[in-house]
């Protein structure tokens, strides 16, 4: 991730004459950040893209009214957040049973020209796409993106001691799925 100056970027996005180009950098910032959170999250590159964009999106019509109250970084997740969790509860409405999305997870993995994980790796993703869409925006942020809890209270809108509990429910679901394997 790019580091920038939010203060004077969030100067230039009031401006109607730089907002344009504020946002770009922005943009250039913070996508790849933002792409792989929300990759984490629901592992197919071409979902990752449309959820990517529809954040942009949403903080492009959005940016006139954002107040300053949390960083821009914070704001961002949080949308890119949003839209992950709204995007999953949409398939799982339209789409597959669990059991099948269990195995669509390792045949999208494995089929997936992104990943290049072994064999450790897949049976991780796998225990992962079992947990709570909570526990596993958390797990995740936590343990990819060493986030700190405050950091993710501010953009989960979550107490961190309930953070710190889905966090642990998280590793040890993770711990006994492994536990199972042998």
């Amino acid at each position: 991730m790019k580091v920038i100056d939010e203060q004077h970027i969030t100067e230039l996005l009031k401006d109607e004459a730089t907002r344009s180009q504020a946002f770009s950098a922005l943009v250039q910032a913070y996508e790849e950040t933002l792409y792989w959170q929300i990759r984490r999250m629901v592992l197919n590159h071409d979902d990752a893209d449309d959820i990517l964009q529809n954040t942009f999106l949403k903080a492009w019509t959005g940016i006139a009214t954002f107040r300053g109250d949390s960083k821009l970084s914070t704001w961002l997740y949080r949308i890119a957040s949003n839209e992950t969790l709204n995007f999953i509860e949409r398939k799982r409405h339209t789409h597959l049973s669990l059991d099948n999305e269990e195995s669509s997870v390792i045949n999208t993995l494995q089929s997936d020209p992104y990943f290049d994980g072994d064999e450790t790796q897949l049976q991780l993703q796998e225990a992962i796409s079992q947990l709570p869409a909570k526990q596993k925006q958390v797990f995740l942020m936590k343990y990819y993106d060493e986030m700190k809890y405050e950091e993710m209270s501010k953009i989960l809108g979550t107490s961190t001691g309930a953070l710190k509990a889905s966090y642990h429910h998280a590793v040890k679901k993770i711990c006994d799925f492994f536990e199972h394997l042998n």
